[in-house]
């Protein structure tokens, strides 16, 4: 037997992206479903989880579901600079403890949560708009019934891959990490590792929790590298090597493996009844491959635009494109650039990266943050770093400054 079910909105996927959107849609007066997968908010972890003070502060995320960090550690094979700062500007979440309470500001909001509820098919009207969604529940087999559908399901893309709007990411990365327990670390400072011996086409990292608790990580380019990241992450950790070494005792306590899309914002996020949003629209900051403040914020905007729509009694591609327009406005000339910086990363020799790391010493903490968050939209800054380095960092952070 068949469980039919009629909303105004369906959600695809639990993740921040979901969770904000379906809360948003509630909070403006629709009936809305969100439907996960997992047996759980968070049950997978995917993600390491860094983000930074000014989105947490915006979206109101508790202080129990994050580790502040002062301290900003690079190191390349023969090289070491620390961004040090007296306020905490970035910051490690709890993951699973912040989708969780994404997830019940939504519930509280009047969301219906299904969990264990994987979807694989699509409902179509005559004219090939999608209206519905089908997949299978702990009872059976199990359909939604809606006037609009955002497509929340990250990395797979479900909705709009089976819609045949999109095909798979032909370039992302893979990471691998495990949180482990350790018995030295400074808990207010991360590491980020750079150079062949860490990842040919990317990057590791040690992202503190606290309470002595660390994420060790490698993140790999594909198709860059054909490095396995679990690999390489075994057998850095195996040989301590860098500031690996440092943090003593390492008492493996979960492993986490994710995909994240690095293909610029190369897709349509929308079209008629359907919205895309979080990886699933490729909305992610290529210089650390980081996108849940992405996923948060632009999961409430398609959110609210989905409510609008559905109380106009209107919900094609142009009802639907103030979503678009919104986070085209406010991130799109930054990723294009940031994805620049990034193709000139990936093709440093470890010597290129030892020089590298000198540049990036020169930089304030605030500075050092907004290059590394992509919080620049200036089109003459590649040139000028490419050719002037030095000059072109001090140039980008005073016309930024300028221009804010």
């Amino acid at each position: 037997m068949s469980e039919e079910n009629q909303y105004d909105l369906v959600v695809v996927g639990g993740g921040p992206a979901g969770s904000s959107a379906a809360w948003a849609a509630a909070k403006n007066g629709i009936k809305v479903a969100l439907i996960e997968k997992e047996g759980s908010i968070a049950e997978t972890v995917r993600t390491s989880g860094v983000t930074w003070i000014q989105s947490i502060k915006e979206f109101g995320i508790p202080e129990n579901c994050y580790n502040p960090i002062k301290n900003f550690t690079f190191c390349s094979p023969n090289n070491e600079i620390t961004i040090k700062d007296s306020v905490p500007r970035a910051a490690v979440l709890d993951v699973r403890k912040t989708y969780r309470w994404l997830a019940r500001e939504a519930e509280n909001a009047g969301v219906d949560i299904f969990i264990k509820t994987s979807i694989n098919g699509v409902i179509k009207n005559d004219n090939g708009d999608i209206i519905g969604v089908s997949g299978v529940g702990p009872k059976g087999e199990i359909t939604f019934h809606s006037k609009i559908i955002i497509d929340a399901s990250g990395f797979s893309s479900t909705i709009c891959k089976t819609m045949g709007f999109v095909t798979q990411w032909e370039r992302f990365g893979a990471g691998a990490e495990w949180e482990v327990k350790v018995e030295n670390v400074d808990s207010e400072t991360w590491w980020l590792m750079v150079g062949k011996q860490y990842s040919p086409a990317g990057y590791a990292w040690i992202f503190p929790l606290g309470n002595n608790m660390v994420r060790i990580g490698v993140g790999v380019g594909k198709p860059e590298s054909d490095v396995d990241p679990t690999q390489r992450l075994k057998e850095i950790m195996d040989a301590k090597l860098g500031p690996i070494k440092k943090l003593g005792r390492i008492t493996p306590i979960e492993f986490h493996y994710g995909l994240i899309p690095n293909d610029g914002l190369s897709r349509k996020t929308v079209f008629n009844n359907l919205i895309l949003v979080g990886d699933s629209a490729g909305q992610a900051n290529p210089l650390v491959l980081e996108g849940i403040r992405y996923a948060i914020k632009y999961g409430r905007v398609a959110g609210k635009v989905s409510a609008d729509a559905i109380k106009s009694g209107n919900t094609n591609r142009d009802a639907l494109l103030p979503y678009e327009n919104n986070w085209k406005k406010d991130i799109e000339s930054k990723i294009k650039s940031a994805g620049k910086v990034q193709d000139r990363w990936i093709g440093l020799s470890d010597e290129d990266w030892d020089k590298e790391l000198d540049i990036i010493s020169e930089l304030k903490s605030e500075e050092f943050i907004d290059f590394i968050k992509a919080e620049f939209g200036l089109s003459n800054m590649i040139k000028l770093a490419t050719h002037h380095p030095k000059l072109a960092v001090r140039q980008l952070f005073n016309l930024v400054k300028g221009k804010n």
